[in-house]
Parts: structure tokens; C-alpha cells; sequence
């Protein structure tokens, strides 16, 4: 992922939790800072669950 950090960003401070899959996914798809590559990858490691943080996300995907 090109925009790791802004991506880490963007899930503390402007997603709401609990978060399931669909829901990250479809605030992903309405950011215009992500190239559609990332967003592809996001969908592609995020695995289904529902998230209660931005941590749970990101250990999720490998962007510790």
C-alpha cells in the first residue's frame, strides 16, 4: 500500500466504530486521496469481521 500512513490516518480519526468489512470498504471507496490500486488492496487483506478500532484494522491488513 502507497499511502500506508495516510491510510492509518484516516482509519483513527475519521471512520466511526464498530466497522464491519462493507462499511470500511465503502468509506474507502469515496476517499479521493487513495490511487484505486490501494483501495483494491485494502478490500483484498481486509478479511470479513466487524472492527471495534482502527488497530483491529490495521493489524488486520499488515500495516503495523
Amino acid at each position: 500500500m502507497q499511502n500506508a500512513q495516510g491510510a492509518i490516518d484516516h482509519l483513527k480519526t475519521h471512520q466511526t466504530y464498530p466497522a464491519t468489512k462493507a462499511e470500511l470498504l465503502a468509506e474507502c471507496d469515496n476517499l479521493s486521496d487513495f490511487s484505486e490500486e490501494d483501495k483494491k488492496e485494502f478490500g483484498e487483506k481486509l478479511p470479513e469481521g466487524t472492527y471495534n478500532s482502527a488497530d483491529e484494522v490495521i493489524t488486520a491488513i499488515g500495516l503495523q
